[in-house]
Order: C-alpha cells, then structure tokens, then sequence
C-alpha cells in the first residue's frame, strides 16, 4: 500500500492548491478561470519533462499522477508490461517510474527490455515496488534501474527523486566536453561513448558515473562523494549501489574498463594508463 497521510488526494482536488491543468498558464490578459475554451486567450507556453507511470494499482496511480503533475510534469500511465513498452517507445518519456510486480511483463523484463533497445536505452528507470529486500534492490539495479524506492513511500520523497535524475543529464551538455583515452571516446556534448570506434550503450546514471570520474582523472573519488555528484544523495543510500553501477559499467565498456581503477576502502578513479 502507499503511504497515507502526506496528502490528502481528494480533499485537496477543491482548494486551490493546484491550478487546473486545463487552462495552464496563462497571462494577466487573459479571461477569467471559469471559462475554458474563448477566443484570443494568451497563454505562455513551456516544455514539461514527460514521465511514464508504470502500475497496475489504480491508487498508486493516482497519487503518483497528481503529485507529479502539481510538480510540473506531463504523465503518461501504462497498467501493465506490454502497455508500458509500447508507450515507452511511442512517447519517449524523459524518465519512467517503474513498479516490478506487474500483470503480463513483470517490471524486471521491462527494465532488460528497454535497456537492450537503443531507442530507449539512456531513459532514466526509478524502480518503485514492495518488494524491499537487499537482493531485490541489488537484482533491480544490476538490470539498469537508475534509482530505487519502496512502498509505502512518501510522494514528496518520489517527485524529488525524480527531479533529482532528471537533472543529471542537463546542464551538461554546455560544457565543450571530449574526453580520448586510447580506444576510449567520451563525448559528453553528444551523450556519446566508444569503444574501438564501437558505440556503448549506457543509462543517464552510468554516463554520469563515467563522465565525473574521467573529468576527476587521477583523483581518487570515495563512494560517499560519488553518490553525492552523480545520485545527488547526501549519503542516504547504501553506498554499494555504487559499486553495482560500476561493476555495470565495467561490464559494458570491455576491454577500455581498465582506465576505471578501484581504490581499496577508498572508492575509485579514472586511470589513463
């Protein structure tokens, strides 16, 4: 179940809390709220970060869906694993929220799925579920999660992780960043990597992993500092996600993972020799 008592769903639907999606955002030339569809309004346009929603729980949904949408965001909703791959290559959504335990494709599949699909390769996953045992969270981010969260869960907690993820992949792309370490290729502009001119595939949060340390090269960064540059978390969660996303990351780039050296009780640095 999800937690209760951060916010009261419907008794907040009715005062004004949240200004109706349906008439956005609108200028001081424009009519007044009542009306909804009159000729000549002004209105501002934005671009809102899209998610995809991916549960079965009519309620979960629910609450998801008005938090991040109070947040800003544009939702799209998928009920089950089929629906969720469709949507998730159809609408290409800026981040997913993912539970595991779904009806036709279990969540897990989803994640290997989408992960091995160029096309949706780099969307961040935030894997929402019940389940909250160590094996489970080591199991989800081993596939590619980028981030993980158990029921019940605050939607506070949700929508700043969310915002979190997302705003590891901007910023970045200002920077006139290359980085050429013999067959290795990071191309950050791009959100490219390499491999013997070979192009690897990787997720928001191991491009980010890969990229802080290359710029860092020689330095030695502790778990601690990395889960604070790359997951933006003050120390909050078990520091060997890091090691799962560099074991991950090593996996991917083959041969060129011996420029990643780890440091024993320390952390790890980008080596280029």
């Amino acid at each position: 179940m999800i937690e209760t008592g951060f916010i009261s769903l419907r008794a907040r639907r009715f005062k004004g809390d949240f200004a109706s999606p349906r008439h956005g955002i609108v200028t001081g030339l424009s009519p007044p709220r009542d009306c909804v569809n009159i000729c000549g309004m002004v209105t501002k346009s934005r671009v809102m970060p899209k998610v995809l929603v991916v549960d079965d729980e009519p309620d979960a949904v629910e609450l998801i869906d008005f938090n991040l949408k109070a947040a800003g965001y544009e939702v799209v909703i998928a009920a089950d694993g089929n629906e969720a791959l469709k949507k998730a290559r159809s609408s290409l959504p800026d981040l997913i929220v993912l539970d595991l335990m779904l009806p036709e494709v279990d969540g897990l599949e989803v994640c290997k799925i989408l992960r091995r699909d160029p096309a949706t390769a780099a969307i961040p996953i935030i894997m929402v579920t019940a389940k909250a045992g160590e094996i489970d969270r080591v199991l989800g981010l081993e596939l590619g999660a980028d981030d993980y969260i158990t029921k019940p869960f605050s939607p506070r907690e949700l929508v700043l992780r969310v915002k979190n993820l997302l705003k590891r992949g901007q910023g970045e792309g200002e920077k006139k960043d290359r980085f050429q370490m013999g067959d290795l290729l990071i191309d950050v502009p791009r959100h490219l990597v390499t491999v013997q001119g070979k192009r690897v595939d990787l997720t928001a949060t191991e491009f980010k992993l890969l990229t802080v340390l290359a710029q860092r090269r020689g330095r030695v960064q502790s778990r601690e500092q990395l889960l604070q540059d790359v997951w933006q978390y003050d120390n909050l969660i078990d520091t060997r996600t890091v090691d799962t996303h560099m074991r991950r990351l090593r996996e991917k780039l083959g041969r060129a993972s011996r420029y990643l050296d780890t440091v024993r009780g320390v952390g790890y640095r980008f080596v280029e020799n």
